[in-house]
């Protein structure tokens, strides 16, 4: 037992450390980085040459909306934090202003990052729509496959995680919202000891929309927990764990924390009209707290055994995961 605790304490320390400034060969941005704001570097990014690339942010906050091209080398992008270990010191944002009510041409344009490039890496970044209440207004569009996000923070209202493409990994982050606030058509998504947190009652925190009983995309929240933000109106009960944005619609929580926030059902239709229930994917398995009892929907199944990771990202996860994010 003592050298289980010592070996867990090294994995912890090693985890939990400083990154204040840039690793050796990165381009930096900030007030004395080589560029003040962040598209800046990206712009100035190779997309075609195929050696790694590496932004470093210094602290700050950023008021611009980011967009990632498709790029043939892999990409990594730091922000500066005095404990890598989680969200909870990050000292960089991003943050933007947009929805389809505001004159984005239509949802993904709302992004405040637009990521379309595979195999990157975000460390130690909060990014924000600040749009509030009353649209689609997506914080981050993740567009690609092997797309890593450790230690981030989304914020957002309605639409603040867009998982559209590819194979994608949540360690470690903050992701809120209140209406259908991690969603996606085609990508499988694996969010993994992250805090989910709800800013108002009254929706659903998934809304999966995979297209067809043949797509692959799958949303599995691992080992997480389901609360209220800071500020939040929501009352018990009065938060739902998905809607099915379309009939094959596949979402799995499982050894979650959930609150007091998830109504007994767990999971709800669409809408009256349009339920979208009768090919559904809703699982649960090993969940705790309060929100995790009570008679579920018809429509959702208790699992007898948990979702794998490789079974959602694919036996070679391992290759392009950052696994010191994952419980």
């Amino acid at each position: 037992m003592r050298l289980l605790l010592a070996v867990s304490s090294l994995v912890t320390a090693a985890i939990a450390a400083s990154r204040t400034s840039a690793p050796s060969g990165a381009i930096t941005v900030g007030s004395t980085g080589q560029y003040s704001t962040i598209q800046d570097a990206i712009n100035s990014l190779s997309t075609t040459s195929t050696a790694a690339q590496i932004l470093f942010i210094q602290a700050g906050t950023y008021s611009e909306q980011v967009t990632i091209p498709a790029r043939a080398a892999a990409l990594t992008i730091y922000g500066s934090t005095t404990d890598t270990s989680s969200y909870t010191s990050n000292a960089v944002t991003i943050q933007h202003s947009s929805s389809l009510l505001s004159g984005a041409a239509n949802d993904e344009a709302t992004g405040t990052v637009i990521n379309l490039a595979a195999n990157t890496k975000f460390y130690n970044i909060n990014i924000k729509n600040t749009y509030g209440k009353g649209s689609q207004a997506i914080a981050l569009a993740a567009y690609n496959t092997q797309q890593g996000y450790y230690g981030v923070g989304l914020y957002g209202y309605q639409d603040t995680l867009l998982a559209q493409i590819g194979n994608q990994v949540y360690g470690k982050c903050y992701i809120e919202g209140a209406v259908d606030f991690i969603f996606g058509q085609h990508a499988r998504a694996w969010i993994d000891s992250s805090d989910i947190r709800v800013s108002a009652g009254g929706g659903a925190i998934t809304a999966n929309g995979r297209a067809s009983s043949s797509d692959v995309s799958y949303y599995v929240i691992n080992k997480s927990s389901v609360s209220t933000s800071t500020s939040s109106t929501a009352g018990s009960g009065t938060v739902y764990l998905g809607r099915p944005w379309s009939q094959y619609a596949s979402v799995c929580f499982q050894n979650t924390v959930l609150g007091a926030i998830i109504n007994s059902a767990g999971w709800e239709q669409w809408s009256s009209s349009t339920p979208n229930t009768a090919a559904v994917t809703f699982q649960e398995y090993g969940n705790t707290g309060t929100g995790a009892s009570g008679t579920r929907a018809s429509f959702s199944t208790k699992l007898s055994s948990a979702v794998s990771i490789s079974t959602i990202l694919g036996s070679t996860y391992t290759s392009w995961v950052d696994t010191s994010y994952l419980a």
